[in-house]
């Protein structure tokens, strides 16, 4: 009979949000990690294509660029890589307490405005109308620096934050460990055990 008088307490269903930041956080930035990788890789190939076999701009494209070329010039590729990084960073950022949450907002924030410069590359493309007098799709900071070199730069300055957050991340002080409420710390404890 008593048990019938207790207040009946509130269970919250856990969402996707709580599942990819709490249980599925360490499996979620290993597959954002890879997608990060990829396209790093892209990069990186594009580069070595330029430097070191000497390609002109034009016809250095990656990897998949040299399977598919239209997917490279076109900008979709750029602009939807830089929104699934948005996406990305935004939605397991729940999942970082402390120092490694300071890292991976700053990574969020630079990557908002690498975000910004695609979105406007992208509309110059669509629409055929470009910005500052140029003849391409031309970005703010690409009115300084060129095209390729700026993106490296870009990517350099997202990728390390997030580096840095991962790894203090998977190493927190006492307080870090005791915020946290995702897989990480449980599996690097695991592994440090066995």
């Amino acid at each position: 009979m008593t048990e019938l008088l207790k207040p009946a307490v509130a269970v919250r269903p856990r969402g996707l949000l709580d599942q990819l930041n709490g249980p599925h956080h360490r499996a979620s930035l290993n597959v954002f990690l890879f997608i990060v990788l990829a396209h790093w890789a892209e990069h990186l190939t594009q580069a070595y294509q330029i430097w070191m076999l000497g390609w002109p701009v034009p016809k250095s494209k990656g990897m998949l660029g040299l399977a598919y070329p239209w997917l490279v010039t076109s900008e979709w590729m750029h602009y939807g890589y830089a929104v699934i990084m948005l996406i990305g960073l935004f939605t397991l950022r729940r999942g970082f307490v402390g120092r490694g949450r300071t890292w991976w907002t700053t990574a969020l924030v630079i990557q908002f405005w690498h975000h910004i410069e695609h979105l406007l590359l992208f509309v110059q493309a669509q629409s055929g109308h470009f910005l500052f007098g140029k003849a391409v799709p031309t970005s703010v900071l690409q009115l300084v620096f060129p095209r390729v070199e700026l993106h490296l730069f870009y990517n350099t300055v997202v990728f390390l934050p997030m580096v840095i957050a991962m790894y203090l991340h998977l190493r927190p002080s006492a307080a870090e460990a005791a915020e946290s409420s995702c897989s990480c710390q449980s599996v690097e404890r695991q592994l440090a055990d066995a």
